[in-house]
């Protein structure tokens, strides 16, 4: 008769009993927080975006080479080679207009495909080239931006002045291109929000299309250093700011800097009569280096006809090559990587590579 309240008693005097005491005094332990997810980056635009756009990739290994490593580009389309490796994912259609591609709602899927944090957008090119009004241009522009503010709330949007036009079927080219960017900037500051800004990007001044393209139209090597160089600033304000600054695990016996680097040659291509040569130089010191210099002699008749991502010269055998302004930073462990093409009437192999860092 007395065995029920005994019960409730015991019940009642284990319930007091602290949780901790019960799983032997261990809390659970706190959640990790997630890493932080890559920076999603859109290239947006016509075939000076994607056919090949190696200014894609110029800039891509810069941003590699400056810590800006947390980067991915994105895009329902893939490289199309350009020389070196990097991410080439993009949104860049041959001969498309931007006109059609608002007016046909192209952009919503390629978005969904992809979901950028940030788009790149070069546009408009083949709309001058067939005569549409300035005014036409920019309210596709704006009917772009809302969807991409649609797809992401926070877009950060980079539009390029885009770079001036000589074609021979089209005299009328340079001015109408002059027309449209002299409007950019009223329109991009209409549009512009603190939440989701709008930044015009001037790929215009300072581009020749006599030396930076190869048709009047199209970036040669020359011109996709200019473009990745205008787009560089504005794409690390964009990601945050700041460039990163590695720093290197102290020597437990320090003497002093030790800065050096190291260099790899490649070929990475060869037909008859000439070869593509790939020189990855690293800095494989303990200290940041602020520049480098490769040095290597051919074994043949190569004679080196264009080159990128380098100051390369050459006397005789002997091959010079320097950083550009924008790939001799490398920190600790970080590399750059630069290409030429050359002709030979027999093979495409150096002598030993040699790199001294600064």
């Amino acid at each position: 008769m007395h065995r029920r309240p005994l019960l409730h008693a015991l019940l009642a005097a284990l319930a007091a009993i602290p949780l901790a005491l019960v799983v032997g005094f261990t809390a659970p332990s706190p959640a990790q927080p997630a890493a932080a997810a890559p920076a999603r980056v859109m290239p947006l635009g016509d075939s000076i975006t994607g056919s090949p756009g190696c200014w894609r990739s110029v800039l891509w290994n810069r941003l590699q080479a400056t810590g800006h490593t947390d980067v991915d580009f994105v895009g329902t389309l893939g490289p199309q080679g350009c020389g070196q490796p990097y991410d080439g994912d993009n949104e860049g259609h041959g001969g498309y207009l931007v006109t059609t591609v608002a007016n046909q709602n192209l952009l919503p899927g390629w978005l969904a495909a992809t979901r950028p944090d940030i788009v790149l957008m070069h546009f408009g090119t083949n709309d001058v080239w067939s005569a549409v009004a300035p005014a036409t241009i920019l309210a596709a522009y704006g009917r772009l931006v809302a969807q991409m503010r649609a797809s992401n709330p926070a877009m950060k949007v980079l539009v390029a002045k885009i770079i001036p036009m000589a074609p021979p079927t089209c005299p009328e080219c340079g001015q109408r291109v002059m027309a449209l960017n002299d409007a950019i900037d009223g329109w991009a500051a209409t549009v512009s929000t603190p939440t989701s800004p709008v930044v015009v990007v001037d790929q215009w001044a300072g581009f020749s299309t006599a030396t930076d393209t190869y048709d009047g139209v199209h970036p040669n090597a020359s011109g996709d250093q200019k473009m990745a160089a205008r787009w560089y600033p504005a794409l690390t304000e964009a990601l945050g700011g700041a460039i990163p600054t590695p720093t290197a695990s102290p020597s437990p016996t320090p003497s002093g800097p030790a800065t050096d680097c190291t260099a790899s040659y490649r070929v990475a291509g060869q037909w008859q009569g000439g070869f593509q040569g790939e020189v990855t130089v690293r800095n494989s010191g303990a200290t940041p280096v602020s520049g480098w210099t490769v040095r290597f002699s051919f074994t043949d008749d190569q004679r080196i006809s264009q080159s990128w991502n380098a100051r390369l010269t050459q006397s005789g055998a002997e091959v010079t090559a320097g950083d550009v302004d924008w790939n001799g930073d490398l920190a600790p462990g970080a590399q750059a990587t630069f290409g030429f093409l050359a002709s030979t009437s027999g093979g495409a192999s150096t002598g030993p590579v040699s790199c001294t860092a600064t």
